[in-house]
């Protein structure tokens, strides 16, 4: 039962109906061993959906610095995968929504961004302490760019995290909000029940393409800060 419209968020709730989130855990699985490639000479299904969706990640990552670094292409088209079938199972009613935590996004996000850091100042020090200053600019104005520039470093894990936690958290909030409203419309007026429910299938739609693209975006910002790589 829930309680108010943030009992989704809590993993708690779901231990009387699926313990220790079972019903996420098993969905999982079954996608994991879903997309792995077949032993037959044809793709199976699942392979071949998955094909378009990681030739769209690549094509976009080609076009970056992060192409020129080995794996960091693979492990971003995986991701890419991963957060889609995660915000898709978090649309399952009475499922809990992951992708809607800072600690699933944080656990994506920080690594990647951490080994870009790393790896950028063991490969050359010079040039990754230059990207912090931009040039021509003025030699009283350089202490100020400097500290500006590493505070935007600083925080971009944790303004990507919050975007995409954020967006999924608000649009399962406002599909418990229609919820509610269609129940308790439900014995009062018939035609406002009608229209919200017309209105949350809508906005159900919607609230697909809104994973998709937040997975786009969020391994989209990862390939552009490999742009800040020393080369």
């Amino acid at each position: 039962m829930m309680t108010d419209i943030f009992s989704s968020f809590d993993p708690y709730m779901f231990n009387s109906l699926f313990p220790t989130n079972s019903l996420f855990l098993m969905f999982n699985t079954m996608f994991i061993l879903m997309i792995q490639s077949s032993f037959w000479l044809m793709n199976s299904r699942p392979v071949s959906l998955k094909s378009p969706i990681k030739t769209t990640m690549f094509t976009q990552l080609s076009r970056t610095t992060s192409s020129s670094l080995k794996g960091l292409s693979s492990y971003l088209s995986s991701i890419f995968i991963l957060i889609i079938a995660v915000n898709l199972m978090g649309l399952i009613p009475y499922t809990f929504s992951t992708s809607s935590h800072l600690i699933f996004t944080l656990t994506l996000g920080l690594p990647i961004w951490l080994s870009l850091i790393l790896s950028s100042f063991t490969h050359s020090p010079k040039k990754s302490i230059a990207h912090f200053l931009p040039d021509g600019a003025p030699d009283w104005l350089n202490p100020f760019l400097v500290l500006i520039e590493t505070t935007s470093v600083l925080v971009r894990p944790l303004t990507l995290s919050f975007r995409l936690a954020a967006n999924m958290s608000a649009g399962h909030i406002v599909l418990s909000l229609m919820g509610i409203y269609c129940a308790s419309a439900w014995f009062t007026n018939i035609n406002a029940t009608i229209m919200l429910i017309l209105t949350s299938l809508g906005y159900i739609l919607f609230e697909v393409a809104i994973c998709l693209i937040q997975a786009y975006i969020f391994c989209l910002l990862l390939s552009l800060y490999s742009d800040d790589h020393a080369h």
